[in-house]
């Protein structure tokens, strides 16, 4: 891990020697975390992921997916993972413990009719961008619509965002996926709203959030969640991010996030001095 990140120019200093990062940690009882490219490895979940999950879970400390993925799919996985729930569609919806009835985050009175819209919207895109993707999995979502990200330069990236705010639209984009969404909608916003009806003792320093790409941007704002982290792909970004993580991880991916896990664990043992 690595202490900060300064961009243009990145000093990178060890987390070791970084000795107040130590005390920092050791009050985290919540990590709130994206899912492909910060979780994954080759878009897989690993035996040592799923050990570093149990190692924290045993510490006192819930994890707590917070990803861009379909509702369907964080149905699927919050049923069958032992965390502290899992927000869905980049904060449009939540998946309590142990429930598969989603809790809306994002106000729809009528989601029929919101995804018509989102459909019109697409289909305005396509009228600039003619070679976009509809993404396999948009037909399980309820709040969002997804294309494909791969191919597409940054400087297009720009204008599909102001295309969609001229439509009353928001967008954000991910190692995988664009997202067509409410323009309030984000994760920032989703996680403070569970916070506070699911975790309300939780205060700002017991709580950190870990991302790698664009649509995490919100958990790196200070002012919302001072103790954030990306995992060294977030690299990638780092130009394009308005609010970028506190800290970085040497490594990549699901295993910059075992680091991460096993510094919050080392923590609860360090000296607090």
């Amino acid at each position: 891990m690595n202490f900060p990140l300064v961009p243009p120019v990145h000093r990178l200093i060890k987390l070791e020697e970084c000795q107040h990062v130590f005390k920092e940690l050791s009050k985290i009882r919540l990590v709130a975390t994206d899912m492909d490219g910060t979780l994954t490895k080759n878009g897989k979940f690993t035996s040592v992921l799923l050990q570093a999950w149990e190692k924290l879970a045993c510490a006192g400390i819930q994890v707590m997916i917070v990803t861009g993925r379909s509702a369907g799919w964080v149905n699927g996985i919050s049923s069958l993972m032992d965390i502290g729930g899992a927000i869905a569609e980049n904060g449009g919806l939540f998946y309590p413990p142990g429930n598969l009835d989603p809790i809306t985050l994002t106000p729809i009175s009528d989601f029929t009719h919101h995804r018509q819209q989102l459909a019109a919207a697409f289909a305005q895109l396509l009228n600039s961008y003619p070679t976009l993707c509809e993404s396999h999995d948009n037909r399980f979502r309820l709040t969002d619509w997804t294309f494909d990200v791969a191919g597409l330069t940054l400087p297009e990236l720009q204008h599909i965002d102001y295309l969609c705010q001229q439509m009353g639209w928001g967008f954000t984009y991910s190692n995988v996926q664009c997202h067509i969404k409410p323009q309030q909608q984000d994760k920032a916003t989703g996680l403070k709203q569970v916070i506070n009806q699911y975790f309300p003792s939780y205060s700002p320093a017991q709580i950190m959030t870990v991302g790698d790409s664009p649509n995490d941007e919100s958990l790196f704002n200070p002012d919302e969640f001072p103790l954030s982290v990306g995992v060294a792909n977030i690299l990638k970004y780092a130009e394009q991010l308005q609010h970028q993580p506190l800290y970085i991880t040497e490594a990549a991916e699901g295993e910059g996030f075992c680091e991460l896990s096993e510094y919050i664990l080392t923590s609860l043992s360090h000296p607090k001095s």
